[in-house]
């Protein structure tokens, strides 16, 4: 009997070890399930524009947000942008200059980053950050990565560049667990220094619109591109953010005044319209914005993923 039972529970271990064990397959990806199947290159993403550059004082003229990164992605963001500058030999977050604004160490905020990607295992996000000063990928932007936990998640494309068409579902990128998207403006191909794997360059296959801007209607141009890959082949990002010359001087502000009409839908909605044309008439992937919790930026984003009218 005792025999018996042993053979029995041998040829069960055998029969669990030898079957195929279907993988977790995740049921809602980034708040919707219908996004499970969606190719991370056929969504719309909203995005905070100088995302570590927040304050609540209305006389700090280089925040371009009022509220902090874990709060922005509580809201719905799901692409988060920074400029990083060298600080005393230390990587940083700053507006143009650490004297400026500063935001505090790379390494600190992507340790917010993986906080936010612990707590929400069916999110994919996307990091957009610009390198103005050419520093080292593997030496001083990698460690920020690892040291943070962030690359862990970080998504490793088969081949570069790929273009819009090209790459996998949420619900793929959600079930392999690297469901983080990295972009780097400048320095990703390795002339600054070496390459990381999973550190992009953005250019080759996202084109932005023009930056900066000044004018409420958003005419819509390709300003940034880079590579092989037609502008339709690209995914594309479109700067949604009004700035302010200061009394004529040339001098560039945001504008947390008019952010509730540039955030909300109709603004929002008439640069998208206006830019699918130059990108074979699909909708931006990214809306990059200031002041993200003003306006209904995330409603805009839902009718451009076809979830409402």
């Amino acid at each position: 009997m005792l025999f018996s039972l042993l053979t029995a529970g041998l040829s069960l271990a055998s029969a669990v070890q030898g079957s195929t064990i279907p993988k977790k397959r995740a049921t809602v990806c980034n708040g919707h399930a219908e996004l499970c199947d969606r190719s991370y290159g056929n969504v719309t993403y909203i995005g905070a524009h100088d995302s570590f550059a927040y304050s609540t004082d209305p006389v700090a003229l280089a925040r371009d947000q009022e509220v902090d990164v874990p709060t922005q992605l509580s809201l719905g963001v799901r692409l988060l942008q920074a400029q990083a500058h060298d600080n005393n030999g230390v990587l940083h977050f700053c507006h143009t200059s650490c004297i400026l604004f500063d935001g505090g160490t790379v390494e600190s905020y992507l340790t917010n980053v993986t906080t936010f990607l612990e707590a929400n295992p069916n999110e994919v996000l996307t990091l957009l950050f610009t390198n103005p000063e050419g520093q080292s990928l593997p030496d001083q932007w990698a460690p920020a990565f690892v040291n943070s936990g962030v690359s862990k998640y970080a998504y490793v494309p088969p081949h570069l560049p790929m273009k819009q068409s090209e790459w996998p579902t949420l619900g793929d990128m959600i079930d392999s667990g690297k469901r983080v998207v990295i972009f780097l403006d400048a320095g990703a191909d390795g002339s600054d220094g070496g390459v990381v794997d999973y550190i992009l360059p953005e250019f080759d296959m996202i084109w932005e619109t023009p930056f900066s801007v000044t004018d409420s209607t958003f005419p819509c141009s390709v300003n940034r591109t880079s590579g092989n890959l037609s502008a339709a082949d690209h995914m594309y990002m479109i700067n949604h953010s009004l700035n302010k010359d200061v009394f004529s001087t040339g001098v560039i502000i945001s504008d947390p005044i008019d952010a509730p009409t540039t955030n909300g839908v109709p603004s929002i909605m008439a640069n998208a319209n206006g830019c699918a044309p130059l990108g074979g008439n699909t909708y931006p992937n990214f809306v990059l914005l200031d002041f993200i919790d003003l306006g209904d930026a995330f409603t805009a984003a839902d009718q451009m993923n076809g979830f409402s009218s």
